[in-house]
C-alpha cells in the first residue's frame, strides 16, 4: 500500500497545491487587509465604544488604494501591444 505522502506528493499535484495556495493567500490578504486598514472594522473595545463615524477621509483613503489609482486610467487589455499590432491599422 502506498502512504499518504506518497500518494499526494507527486508532479502531477503540484500544480493544485500552487492554485489552491495562492487562493488561501488572496483570501487570507484581504481579511487582514480589512482588520487592519478598513475603517468600519473595530476589533479594540474603546474603538468599538466611538459608535458610528462620520470619517469621510479615512474611508476614502481606504477605497482608493494604489492598485485602484494605477489602474483607473488603463485601457482594460490583457496584452495591449499584441492586441494594438493585430487591430490597429498601419
Amino acid at each position: 500500500m502506498a502512504s499518504t505522502p506518497n500518494r499526494w506528493i507527486r508532479p502531477e499535484v503540484l500544480p493544485l497545491f500552487a492554485a489552491v495556495g495562492a487562493a488561501v493567500g488572496i483570501c487570507v490578504f484581504q481579511l487582514v487587509r480589512n482588520i487592519v486598514i478598513n475603517p468600519e472594522v473595530r476589533v479594540n473595545k474603546e474603538n468599538r465604544a466611538a459608535g458610528i463615524l462620520d470619517n469621510h477621509a479615512e474611508g476614502e483613503r481606504y477605497a482608493e488604494h494604489f492598485v485602484r489609482k494605477f489602474v483607473r486610467n488603463k485601457k482594460p487589455e490583457i496584452m495591449p501591444g499584441i492586441n494594438s499590432f493585430f487591430a490597429d491599422p498601419k
